[in-house]
């Protein structure tokens, strides 16, 4: 019972607004990472971002609306260790009233976001509003490694 994205990472920046850019339209199971905060299971904010859905259809993050506090979301790292991540809220903001500082700001633990599209579309403008799902660092599993042969 845990969101399971197995999906290629791109890494993402602020534009000049300080806003953080989302992965490509074109692109709609790519992850973004934002690449200047912490990577997963480091001390700090990790920040995720991915579309919810794309002309084409559901995508990376269709399923976050889905999760509930307590659910584990599991992020592979390049080191090929496994951040664990339990789930303490999903939240919903209107874009004009988005909490940055809620959302971004340092907890004093390693802490997750996920963030993506949410409220109601509007062919011109998009999503009303963006869906945070805020969870915070449970474990790190090692990778598994394959049974030597003899």
């Amino acid at each position: 019972s845990y969101l399971d994205v197995d999906a290629p990472v791109t890494g993402l920046r602020l534009d000049g607004g300080r806003r953080l850019t989302a992965p490509p339209d074109d692109h709609p199971n790519l992850a973004g990472w934002y690449e200047d905060g912490p990577s997963p299971g480091q001390q700090g904010t990790a920040v995720a971002v991915g579309h919810l859905d794309t002309d084409s259809g559901p995508a990376v993050f269709a399923g976050l609306t889905e999760l509930e506090p307590g659910r584990l979301v599991e992020v592979r790292r390049a080191d090929g260790r496994t951040a664990v991540y339990t789930v303490d809220a999903v939240r919903e903001y209107e874009k004009d009233r988005f909490p940055n500082r809620e959302v971004y700001g340092p907890r004093g633990r390693p802490e997750l976001r996920l963030i993506t599209c949410g409220g109601t579309f509007n062919r011109r403008t998009g999503y009303s509003g963006n869906v945070v799902v805020f969870a915070h660092l449970t474990g790190i599993r090692e990778p598994v490694r394959a049974a030597a042969s003899r």
